[in-house]
């Protein structure tokens, strides 16, 4: 527990350092480089704030761009709201595709792909449909893909949340992934991407066997960064953070939603999930401190590993992420810390997951593989 303890504490010291140098860091700007771009955006069900999330990607300052919205069944109500802007922007290149054709597990990469064979133009930016942004958001993240090495561009966010079970995911993203984020990026680049938003370019998807490539992957996202770091191209973490409204959900929800991603990071990367043991002093410095039974020197070390855990939450989630959810709960952080704690103890039992109704196994590097009667072989 020692051990565990001091080494979180180097842990958060060396994340503050590595929000620091993000924080320092800026993408190249050149006013003359405004390359056409076709926005991807998968649509599954209203999310909250729906329509403002979608107009925000329709209203760029940005001189030529497209936007395919996919639709998987016909009667999803979120049809409506596109239809409207549709009616509401005549100007603008938008189109809506309503297919149900299905090419792997992942049903939300089938909806992309459905869209794809409409993308005019060789530079695609993706972004889920919870996620909203400002007018200069192309302008933004276009620019390092000047350096022809460049093949994805990704990009941080913040949340906004109602709900305690909403405010403690969006308290986790803000000082606990972000974190884990900007300490690999400093110590390995980066080598995966979000959902938040992707731009890679159409060879570099072909490259590695287009969308069909990833259709069984659970984590898309991060396959479609790690894919490409894998072939040489760089992966660039834009320094412009966008927002991801998190829809209220029951705990139990949010729960299983978090465990599924738990066991997807750790086949996916089960190296670096196990890792993170060293990275819980919250937990370790109070384990710590009951095993000592309460010395002074237990108590010492507790407050400088929770000081330090404050301090990096401070910097990462306040002052760079600037989310506003950890502004107003920063109390509850450890709260967080144990949740976050006993879900990563859970994911180590067994693969099997719940997605969108069905079950499913996790293979190796983070594969879905539909259970059906012989599930057993796949666990």
């Amino acid at each position: 527990m020692l051990i565990l303890s001091i080494s979180a504490i180097l842990f958060y010291c060396y994340g503050v350092y590595a929000a620091i140098a993000f924080s320092h860091f800026s993408d190249p700007i050149n006013p003359n480089f405004h390359p056409p771009v076709t926005i991807l955006k998968p649509l599954c069900g209203v999310d909250t704030d729906s329509y403002e999330n979608l107009v925000s990607f329709i209203i760029q300052d940005y001189p030529q761009y497209q936007i395919i919205f996919t639709v998987r069944d016909e009667k999803d109500p979120i049809i409506q709201i596109v239809h409207k802007l549709i009616e509401e922007y005549p100007n603008k290149d938008i189109s809506l595709v309503i297919k149900n054709d299905i090419i792997g597990a992942n049903l939300k990469i089938s909806n992309l792909a459905n869209g794809y064979d409409l993308a005019k133009y060789d530079i695609l930016v993706i972004a889920d449909s919870d996620i909203r942004v400002n007018s200069d958001y192309l302008n933004s993240i276009i620019p390092p893909l000047q350096d022809e090495n460049v093949g994805v561009v990704t990009c941080l966010y913040r949340s906004q949340a109602t709900g305690i079970t909403a405010i403690l995911e969006a308290i986790g993203t803000a000082t606990d992934f972000q974190p884990c984020i900007l300490v690999s990026k400093q110590l390995q680049g980066v080598k995966f991407a979000f959902g938040s938003t992707i731009v890679i370019r159409k060879n570099v998807l072909l490259e590695i066997g287009g969308l069909a490539g990833i259709s069984d992957y659970l984590a898309d996202d991060y396959q479609l960064g790690y894919l490409p770091s894998q072939l040489g191209y760089k992966v660039i973490l834009s320094n412009y953070i966008v927002t991801h409204n998190l829809a209220k959900s029951k705990f139990l929800d949010s729960l299983n939603r978090q465990i599924r991603w738990a066991k997807c990071v750790r086949v996916s990367r089960p190296g670096g999930y196990t890792g993170l043991m060293f990275t819980f002093g919250t937990i370790s410095s109070l384990i710590l401190l009951i095993i000592s039974k309460f010395s002074l020197w237990g108590i010492t070390l507790l407050f400088i590993t929770w000081l330090c855990r404050f301090f990096m939450a401070w910097v990462i989630g306040i002052k760079v992420i600037n989310d506003e959810v950890t502004k107003r709960y920063f109390w509850l952080i450890p709260v967080w810390d144990v949740v976050r704690f006993s879900m990563w103890i859970y994911s180590f039992f067994g693969n099997k997951i719940t997605w969108m109704g069905k079950r499913f196994a996790l293979v190796k590097g983070g594969k879905l593989v539909m259970l059906k009667e012989q599930e057993d072989k796949y666990l």
